[in-house]
């Protein structure tokens, strides 16, 4: 164990309890949904207009209302994932980094799909239940998996053992994928294609970043058994890679 690297990817690998910093990653993710929930309906959007002397409304007010539920949702699996499945500590240059990241998505999404750059509403349809799907599938798959390795994980017999079962047998990194299904399904809701800029980065950013400092972890700390997992397991989208 005293050769396994703790800091691999950027993300300290080291068990912590980092109280402090999770507690306040989650608060002020939710003052950021807070802070959406008051440009869409509390007219924070006009009230900021206005202090530049413009007129700024959302044009398609039920989008923007969806895309502030999609905020709301992924608040709630933060939420989970930080208080609750998180082992590891967190230092305080990932929670600034990943709030300032968390409010360029959450605010420019839902700016963006409510209309602010048109005038028109554009009505729901087929490629929204699309969207649904996609949010839903993907939330499942990043938040479900990881409640199925904690559960497996609180039993003493699989101290210090390789997670290989539920959903992680069809990928390594199913939570991964799930968070790239998740933001296309959310990117979606704009109905602006440029958005899916966004989870396509972030999937090219796991596979060509976090994915491999990841793997080189879990080589160090659990040795042949991973390898062998990994020799038989798709690495990030189940059946294909």
């Amino acid at each position: 164990m005293e050769n396994v690297k703790q800091n691999t990817g950027g993300v300290n690998r080291e068990y912590g309890k980092a109280t402090a910093q999770r507690f306040t990653f989650v608060g002020l993710h939710l003052a950021l949904v807070l802070f959406c929930a008051w440009l869409v309906f509390a007219g924070g959007f006009a009230y900021l207009g206005s202090l530049f002397g413009e007129q700024w409304q959302f044009a398609d007010m039920t989008r923007a209302e969806i895309l502030f539920g999609c905020a709301a949702l992924y608040w709630l699996r933060h939420a989970i994932t930080v208080l609750y499945l998180l082992q590891r500590a967190i230092d305080w240059s990932e929670v600034f980094g990943l709030l300032c990241f968390m409010a360029f998505f959450e605010i420019g999404l839902l700016v963006l799909g409510g209309g602010a750059f048109r005038d028109s509403v554009i009505p729901l349809g087929g490629l929204d239940v699309v969207a649904v799907v996609l949010l839903v599938v993907g939330s499942f798959f990043n938040t479900f998996s990881e409640l199925q390795r904690k559960w497996w994980k609180k039993d003493a017999s699989n101290k210090g053992k390789c997670y290989t079962e539920g959903l992680f047998k069809y990928s390594m990194h199913i939570n991964y994928f799930g968070d790239s299904v998740l933001f296309t399904g959310w990117a979606l809701f704009t109905v602006n294609f440029w958005t899916l800029l966004l989870p396509l980065s972030m999937a090219y950013s796991f596979v060509a970043f976090h994915i491999p400092a990841l793997d080189s972890y879990l080589e160090d700390r659990y040795g042949e058994p991973f390898k062998r997992y990994a020799a038989k397991t798709k690495k990030f989208i189940p059946f294909i890679y």
